[in-house]
């Protein structure tokens, strides 16, 4: 039999006739365009498997929504027929806001459609009443918006660690919070006049790596958070795994073997008890090393040479190593992300962690692509997300 020719290139972009059928054929072509642009509608049909017609159809409304635009620069001629005319991203119109809710603060952002941080502040909470913490949020989203003159907002992306109900726009509970069934959608839907879309932070950063980050293409993603909260996330087949009501990936009180923190709930050894950067920095305080409760402290002190520091560091990335491990033996994903402060920052943390991975797993774990901007591209994902699933559902409001 003839040998079939290889393809001339290859796609992370499921295609039409693929299991995912979920996926509309607006969504796959606008997907196309972000990892491929700027790139022709011919090649664009031949990623995705649809007509030529359909993606010429698909681009022209997705040029009078002002997602795309034409590449006249990159126009290209081989010298016979009709010269081609690449299309790519139009981010220079449209942004979306981010609201991350933390511990201590909260980050609000605009991220343009490639998830690049367009502004940002943080905004330190003064007391955690959720009234008052969306309110203050969405008045920094209109303080970064008028300085963007002439961007357009489509929407408001809301991320925070927690229970967080996606179907219901709503917080089920945040614990360090102290945040009970919080309608979040509803509250900022009325503060900006913009639709909100909501998530659980580790859900949010999954998107964000499979969309604009190392996990592109990947067939199937484990995110660890570890942060004040811990949390995890899980995504097959480009598909986030949310559970009932959004429960999935709550890990904050997997028992530790040996472990020795009090949690709140009342029994030794929780995963997030362990784990907190709120217990990194009382260790660190405990051992002079710091006197506040901000983890950049003690990742500044080690890059400053203290001992203590690189060890409470290296430490916390190794705990953090062993819950990738108990989660790869039950989940087995092609790729790990894990979101915690040594890895980001410290190569000594990032082998500490995968030293306490299976060997022949070790290098497909790997910190959070976005290390100066996790919070802040937390919360745009999460209408980012929405955005690529549903292109043509662009409110025409802002058009």
């Amino acid at each position: 039999m003839p040998r079939t020719a290889a393809p001339l290139l290859t796609s992370p972009i499921p295609r039409v006739a693929d299991s995912d059928r979920r996926r509309t054929s607006a969504s796959v072509v606008l997907r196309a365009v972000l990892e491929h642009g700027p790139v022709a509608r011919s090649t664009i049909a031949r990623l995705t498997g649809l007509s030529p017609a359909s993606v010429t159809a698909y681009c022209a409304r997705f040029a009078e929504l002002g997602l795309i635009r034409e590449s006249a620069e990159l126009r290209r001629s081989g010298g016979v027929g009709r010269p081609h005319q690449p299309v790519d991203l139009d981010d220079s119109r449209f942004v979306v806001g981010s609201v991350h809710v933390a511990v201590p603060h909260t980050t609000v952002a605009l991220l343009d459609l490639r998830g690049r941080v367009v502004a940002r502040r943080e905004v330190k909470h003064e007391r955690t009443e959720p009234a008052a913490v969306l309110a203050r949020a969405a008045d920094g989203l209109a303080a970064l918006l008028a300085g963007t003159p002439g961007s357009k907002a489509l929407c408001v992306g809301f991320a925070a660690g927690g229970w967080v109900d996606r179907d219901s726009g709503t917080v089920v509970e945040h614990p360090l919070l102290g945040w009970r069934e919080v309608p979040v959608r509803e509250v900022l839907g009325a503060h900006t006049g913009l639709p909100v879309h909501v998530d659980g932070h580790a859900r949010a950063l999954v998107n964000a790596e499979r969309l604009f980050g190392g996990a592109r293409g990947s067939r199937s993603v484990l995110h660890l958070f570890a942060g004040n909260v811990v949390d995890a996330a899980f995504a097959t087949n480009d598909e986030v795994h949310h559970g009932p009501r959004s429960q999935a990936g709550a890990i904050a009180h997997l028992p530790v073997p040996g472990g020795t923190e009090t949690c709140d709930c009342g029994r030794v050894g929780c995963l997030q008890a362990e784990l907190s950067e709120r217990t990194l920095c009382r260790r660190a305080q405990e051992a002079g090393i710091v006197d506040g409760v901000n983890p950049m402290h003690v990742v500044g002190a080690a890059a400053a040479g203290d001992p203590m520091a690189v060890r409470l560091l290296t430490e916390r990335s190794r705990r953090v190593g062993r819950a990738v491990g108990l989660l790869l033996d039950v989940l087995n994903p092609e790729r790990v992300v894990v979101t915690e402060i040594g890895i980001m920052y410290r190569e000594d943390c990032l082998t500490a962690l995968r030293e306490e991975v299976e060997a022949g797993r070790a290098a497909t774990v790997s910190p959070s692509s976005f290390p100066d901007s996790v919070l802040a591209v937390a919360g745009g994902s999460v209408a980012l997300d929405i955005l690529y699933r549903d292109p043509l559902g662009v409110s025409p409001e802002v058009i």
